[in-house]
C-alpha cells in the first residue's frame, strides 16, 4: 500500500514536472503593447528596428516604454532608423525593476545596463540608465551622460511577467546625446558581387546581363530588399529552359526570385503564407508560398518547391539566401498536378509585401493562373509579431525537484 502511495506521489510530481516546463515562461513584446493603443508607435518601431526580437531574447528584462505623443516629439526630428534603433535600445534595462522594485531600491538609486550598452555602441558608461528613487513616490530616470539630470519620470507599471519581464511608461524619452547621434547605415552593398563570391557566380552573371532586372533589383535595395539565389548547380541544369524564354520572360523568370521588402530569417519562419515578388505586376501575381518544414524554410510555387540552404548576407535593408531550386512560377511554367498533402496546410497567410510599382511587360499567364489576387499588405510592421521568446526558469526547476526529492523521501 505505501509503495502505491510512492509510486502515485511519484507519478504525479513527475507530471508536475512536465507542465512546469511546457509552460516555461515566454514574452512577446509587439503583443504585450499590442493591447495599449498609447504605445503603438513605440510598438512599431521595436518591430521595425528589430529591437523585439532582441527583446524576446531575453529573460530578465524591462522596457520602458513612452507613449505617441513622446515618440512623435522624437521622429519630428527625422533621425534615420539606425538612430532610432540606439534610442530605444537606451530604453530597454537589462534587469527586472517591477513597480514595487523601483519603489525599493537599495540606497535609493540603481545603475541599470540597457541593451544600448551591450552592442558596444555606446563609449564608456554612456549606456547605463541611473534609476532614483525620490521623496514624495517619484521614481526618476537619467542616462548616464546627461549630467544626472533628472527630467524622465516612471508614470505607471504596463505589464508585469515577474522575473521575467516588465514593461513601464516612462513620461518621456531619454535624453542621451550619444544615442541620438546620427548613426551610419550599413555600406552599399554589391548585390551581384555577394552572390558571385558565395556560390550564386551563374545566377548573378545571369542578372547582370538583363539591364531591366538588374535595375529592377538596385531600385528595390535601397528600401528593403530579400533576393532568393539559386546556386549554381541549379542554375546551370535550368540554363537550358532559361534560353528558351522570351527575352520579358527572362526579366521575369529573374525578378521572380526578389521580393521588395527586407525578410530576415526569423521572420520567414514566422511570417508563412503567399508572398509578392519583384515580378508581380497586376493581373500577374508572380507569387509564391513561404512554409516551414521542420528547422528548414520552403519556398513552393505550383511547380517546384526550393529550400533555403543558407544566408549571403542578413542586414537590414538587404537580406540574399542561397535556394537549391530555381524558382519557377507557374506563370511561366505549367503547374504540377495537386497532390494529397501528408498534412493540411498552413491557417495563416502571411502578410504579402507591395508588388513593384515599376511599370514593365509581363509573360501572359496561362490558363491554371488563379483568378484571385494575392495580398498585398505591407509586411514592415509585422516583423516581430510572432517572434515569441520562450526561456527556463533553472532556478525554480532546482526547486522543483528538491521539493519532488523530498516528498518522496518522507514518503519512503
Amino acid at each position: 500500500m505505501q509503495l502505491r502511495s510512492v509510486t502515485t506521489v511519484t507519478l504525479l510530481s513527475i507530471s508536475f514536472l512536465f507542465i512546469f516546463i511546457s509552460n516555461a515562461h515566454a514574452h512577446n513584446i509587439t503583443r504585450l503593447l499590442a493591447d495599449h493603443p498609447e504605445f503603438s508607435t513605440f510598438n512599431h518601431y521595436l518591430s521595425l528596428t528589430h529591437l523585439a526580437g532582441e527583446i524576446n531574447s531575453h529573460t530578465t528584462i524591462t522596457v520602458c516604454a513612452v507613449d505617441n505623443a513622446a515618440m512623435s516629439d522624437l521622429i519630428s526630428t527625422h533621425p534615420s532608423i539606425y538612430t532610432i534603433k540606439n534610442i530605444l535600445s537606451l530604453h530597454v534595462l537589462l534587469d527586472y525593476f517591477g513597480a514595487k522594485k523601483l519603489h525599493q531600491i537599495t540606497n535609493g538609486t540603481a545603475l541599470a545596463a540597457t541593451m544600448f550598452q551591450a552592442t558596444g555602441s555606446a563609449p564608456g558608461s554612456s549606456g547605463f540608465v541611473n534609476i532614483t528613487d525620490l521623496k514624495g513616490g517619484k521614481v526618476g530616470f537619467s542616462p548616464e551622460d546627461n549630467n544626472n539630470q533628472i527630467n524622465t519620470y516612471f508614470v505607471k507599471s504596463v505589464k508585469e511577467i515577474p522575473y521575467n519581464i516588465s514593461v513601464i511608461q516612462i513620461s518621456k524619452v531619454l535624453p542621451s546625446d550619444v544615442a541620438a547621434a546620427p548613426a551610419p547605415g550599413p555600406a552599399e552593398t554589391n548585390i551581384t558581387a555577394v552572390m558571385s563570391a558565395h556560390g550564386c557566380k551563374v545566377f548573378a552573371d545571369t542578372l547582370i546581363a538583363d539591364v531591366d532586372a538588374e535595375k529592377t533589383f538596385e531600385s528595390s535595395a535601397e528600401g528593403g530588399l530579400t533576393v532568393f539565389c539559386p546556386v549554381d548547380d541549379a542554375f546551370k541544369a535550368f540554363l537550358p529552359k532559361y534560353k528558351n524564354l522570351t527575352a520579358a520572360r527572362k526579366t521575369a523568370l529573374l525578378e521572380y526570385h526578389g521580393v521588395p521588402v527586407y525578410q530576415s530569417m526569423a521572420m520567414l519562419k514566422s511570417n508563412n503564407g503567399v508572398m509578392n515578388t519583384l515580378a508581380t505586376d497586376g493581373a500577374s501575381k508572380f507569387d509564391f508560398t513561404v512554409q516551414n518544414d521542420g528547422m528548414d524554410v520552403t519556398l513552393k510555387t505550383k511547380v517546384v518547391t526550393a529550400k533555403i540552404t543558407g544566408t549571403l548576407i542578413d542586414e537590414q535593408p538587404i537580406a540574399i539566401y542561397t535556394v537549391d531550386k530555381v524558382l519557377q512560377p507557374k506563370e511561366l511554367f505549367k503547374a504540377q498536378a495537386d497532390t494529397p498533402a501528408p498534412a493540411p496546410a498552413p491557417d495563416v497567410t502571411a502578410d504579402s509585401p507591395k508588388p513593384s510599382t515599376k511599370k514593365s511587360k509581363k509573360a501572359p499567364s496561362p490558363s491554371d493562373e488563379a483568378d484571385t489576387p494575392s495580398p498585398s499588405d505591407d509586411a514592415a510592421d509585422q516583423v516581430a509579431d510572432q517572434n515569441a521568446a520562450v526561456r527556463f526558469d533553472g532556478a525554480r526547476f532546482g526547486s522543483l525537484i528538491v521539493c519532488v526529492w523530498w516528498i518522496v523521501k518522507t514518503m519512503l
